[in-house]
């Protein structure tokens, strides 16, 4: 199994719901996930509208007419641009653009870009696109930098936790000082009887 397949099975402690945050996480970190979110959404209202039945006052009106049609193209576009950041993060410089520049489109040819709703999220969604990038890949010797860290980390622990080894209990060595005190108290009553003798 390799590596990146590793990444899309849970593994067997790991409950399903954290399992599915993981992968959603990393997905969201890995393209341009809000600014295509945005362009999505503003793609539905643009294209909703003109055909939407919309009643004022108990009265009906429908838009579907040829700028109707314009902004159907405008909606399916944005979605897809939306979706091809997702799913092709190479390229969210060219959707970025493209976002940009059909919602400013839609200003004139969609009821102001779906009665303001879209114009917005469009334009923030595209300028994210464009302001996106990719995190850098981590330099081998910093990543071998890391890991020995990471391993010294782990030894120093491992040492830590680890019990001592028991020490056999010795019996105490003899203090150096007792033979000479004892000679010492062995040759003053010596000195002391040859003081009275010489009395």
């Amino acid at each position: 199994m390799s590596s990146a397949l590793a990444e899309l099975r849970p593994a067997e402690h790991e409950h399903p719901a954290q399992w599915l945050r993981r992968v959603f996480r990393n997905f969201r970190r890995s393209r341009p996930f809000y600014g295509g979110l945005l362009a999505m959404i503003a793609g539905v209202p643009i294209m909703y509208f003109p055909y939407a039945k919309l009643s004022l006052s108990g009265m009906t009106m429908t838009m579907a007419t040829t700028a109707g049609a314009g902004s159907l193209i405008i909606g399916v576009l944005l979605i897809v641009l939306g979706l091809t950041a997702w799913f092709q993060p190479a390229i969210r410089v060219f959707a970025g653009v493209a976002t940009t520049l059909l919602v400013l489109v839609s200003i004139p040819v969609s009821n102001l870009s779906g009665f303001g709703t879209a114009l917005l999220p469009g334009l923030i969604g595209g300028g994210l696109m464009l302001a996106w990038a990719p995190l850098p890949l981590p330099e081998p010797e910093a990543e071998a930098a890391v890991a020995e860290t990471a391993m010294a980390q782990s030894t120093a622990a491992e040492s830590a936790t680890a019990p001592l080894p028991a020490v056999p209990a010795q019996a105490a060595p003899p203090a150096p000082d007792a033979a000479p005190a004892q000679s010492v108290e062995g040759t003053v009553p010596s000195r002391t009887g040859d003081a009275e003798e010489g009395r």
